[in-house]
Protein backbone atom coordinates (compact mmCIF):
# COMPACT_ATOMS: atom_id res chain seq x y z
CA UNK A 1 0.00 0.00 0.00
CA UNK A 2 1.16 3.54 -1.12
CA UNK A 3 0.50 6.23 1.09
CA UNK A 4 0.47 9.98 0.22
CA UNK A 5 1.05 10.42 4.17
CA UNK A 6 4.61 11.64 4.73
CA UNK A 7 4.73 11.43 8.81
CA UNK A 8 4.95 7.45 8.87
CA UNK A 9 6.20 6.26 11.95
CA UNK A 10 7.07 2.34 12.87
CA UNK A 11 6.38 1.15 16.41
CA UNK A 12 4.90 -1.37 18.95
CA UNK A 13 1.95 -1.54 20.36
CA UNK A 14 2.02 -1.41 24.04
CA UNK A 15 -1.48 -1.59 25.27
CA UNK A 16 -5.29 -1.27 23.93
CA UNK A 17 -7.40 0.50 26.29
CA UNK A 18 -11.24 -0.05 24.90
CA UNK A 19 -14.10 2.29 25.97
CA UNK A 20 -18.02 2.25 24.64
CA UNK A 21 -16.93 3.25 21.04
CA UNK A 22 -13.19 4.30 21.31
CA UNK A 23 -10.21 2.52 21.72
CA UNK A 24 -6.79 4.07 22.95
CA UNK A 25 -3.96 2.21 21.39
CA UNK A 26 -0.14 2.85 23.21
CA UNK A 27 2.34 2.95 20.90
CA UNK A 28 6.30 2.27 21.41
CA UNK A 29 8.06 4.70 18.40
CA UNK A 30 11.92 4.03 19.09
CA UNK A 31 11.14 4.96 22.79
CA UNK A 32 8.98 7.50 22.71
CA UNK A 33 5.00 6.79 23.74
CA UNK A 34 2.71 7.72 21.32
CA UNK A 35 -1.43 7.40 21.84
CA UNK A 36 -3.81 7.01 18.90
CA UNK A 37 -7.73 7.03 19.32
CA UNK A 38 -9.49 5.16 17.27
CA UNK A 39 -12.82 3.26 16.74
CA UNK A 40 -13.39 -0.14 18.92
CA UNK A 41 -14.79 -1.75 15.47
CA UNK A 42 -10.60 -0.77 13.89
CA UNK A 43 -8.71 -1.67 16.44
CA UNK A 44 -10.31 -5.10 16.28
CA UNK A 45 -10.16 -5.28 12.83
CA UNK A 46 -6.66 -4.59 12.75
CA UNK A 47 -5.70 -7.42 15.50
CA UNK A 48 -4.27 -5.03 17.43
CA UNK A 49 -2.71 -6.42 20.71
CA UNK A 50 0.61 -5.45 22.84
CA UNK A 51 3.62 -6.92 20.81
CA UNK A 52 1.92 -6.18 16.89
CA UNK A 53 4.20 -4.25 14.56
CA UNK A 54 2.31 -1.13 13.02
CA UNK A 55 3.02 2.12 11.36
CA UNK A 56 1.09 5.38 12.86
CA UNK A 57 0.35 7.40 9.54
CA UNK A 58 -0.17 10.88 10.99
CA UNK A 59 -1.83 13.62 8.47
CA UNK A 60 -2.87 17.28 10.10
CA UNK A 61 -2.95 20.36 8.13
CA UNK A 62 -1.71 22.21 11.02
CA UNK A 63 0.40 21.57 14.33
CA UNK A 64 -0.06 24.45 16.89
CA UNK A 65 2.87 24.68 19.48
CA UNK A 66 2.56 27.14 22.13
CA UNK A 67 4.54 27.98 25.28
CA UNK A 68 4.04 29.61 28.44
Amino acid sequence: MKLSARNQLAGTVRDVTKGEAIANVELDVSGQRLVASITVEAADELGLEPGKRVHAVIKASDVIIATE
